[in-house]
């Protein structure tokens, strides 16, 4: 064996072996890290984004819509449950169809045995428990999904986030997948006021948020999916229709800003010439002479009138 083919098999030996505690996911690394634990949470970041935000009252459900070409459907990334629960997803679909179906399951034995519906706490909880199981046995893997678990009980409305990793965790609002990150800082800014809002203002803000998390594209119904669940109202999907009559009006209002603030800026000028001193003739031809430098160099820098 040459010196060349001994070195490619020295390297192909390194990328093999570069990581050996990856491999199985009852391994620990030695700085206490469970990696197969960790590429299915890394999963979940890769998938659709997905949104939940919850008041006194109501949940709402938001997620986009992402096809893998334009001559394909988009997958179903929101599943009923119950009547009072809904989860939306973000991760590995297939995955979150078993999860949505063994929740479905439980909901129906609960209701047969003690004919009342199954609390939010206790579904997420065995919905935890089991996704835990996943990360002690050397011959499972990891559910590569995360779940956001909207329902209503006796105790209110309810909002949880379901990990690979088998933890669980409450919020007022989430947001999952990948470019959540804008989502979340829109629902941080805003999520005081979520208590108290109403239906249809949870519903504005779960648009605004979903709309946030695409990053330029075109917002519009056929990229987004809403769903709601709250008092004397059953969890159901919202039809095209109605999501795109809701987008309509949110891009009115925000259309309507911008020549409200100019003629503001109008107005603003307008009084600051009628305040301004009469001046002589060759003053006025030569602040015109002026005016007419300033413009153009303030055409060129594309300013305004009010930034001189």
């Amino acid at each position: 064996m040459s010196r060349v083919e001994r070195r490619r098999g020295l390297i192909v030996w390194v990328k093999m072996f570069r990581n050996q505690y990856d491999t199985d996911v009852t391994t620990w690394s030695p700085a206490g890290r469970l990696f197969q634990v960790e590429y299915a949470m890394e999963a979940v970041k890769q998938g659709s984004a997905a949104i939940g935000l919850r008041s006194k009252t109501h949940v709402v459900l938001a997620c986009v819509n992402k096809a893998n070409s334009e001559l394909s459907s988009h997958q179903k990334k929101i599943f009923k449950v119950d009547n009072h629960i809904g989860v939306a997803i973000a991760g590995l679909t297939a995955d979150g169809r078993v999860l949505s179906r063994y929740m479905r399951s439980e909901c129906i034995n609960y209701n047969y045995t003690y004919e009342s519906p199954l609390p939010i706490g206790r579904l997420v909880v065995q919905l935890a428990d089991k996704a835990q199981v996943c990360t002690q046995r050397s011959w499972k893997r990891p559910y590569g999904v995360g779940l956001l678990v909207a329902g209503l009980d006796e105790s209110g409305a309810h909002l949880y986030y379901n990990c690979p990793s088998g933890n669980y965790f409450e919020y007022q609002a989430f947001a999952i997948g990948s470019r959540s990150q804008a989502a979340k800082t829109y629902l941080e800014r805003k999520f005081e006021n979520f208590i108290g809002s109403s239906r249809e203002d949870l519903i504005k803000d779960a648009l605004i948020a979903t709309r946030e998390s695409l990053q330029g594209e075109k917002f519009r119904s056929s990229v987004c999916t809403i769903a709601v669940v709250g008092v004397d109202e059953p969890f159901h999907v919202l039809d095209q229709e109605t999501v795109q009559q809701l987008i309509d009006t949110f891009e009115i209002v925000r259309e309507e800003e911008p020549p409200a603030e100019a003629e503001a800026e109008a107005e603003a000028e307008a009084e600051a010439e009628a305040e301004a001193p009469p001046s002589t003739e060759q003053d006025a031809a030569t602040d015109q002479s002026s005016g007419v430098d300033q413009g153009a160099a303030g055409g060129e820098q594309g300013g305004s009138p009010m930034d001189i």
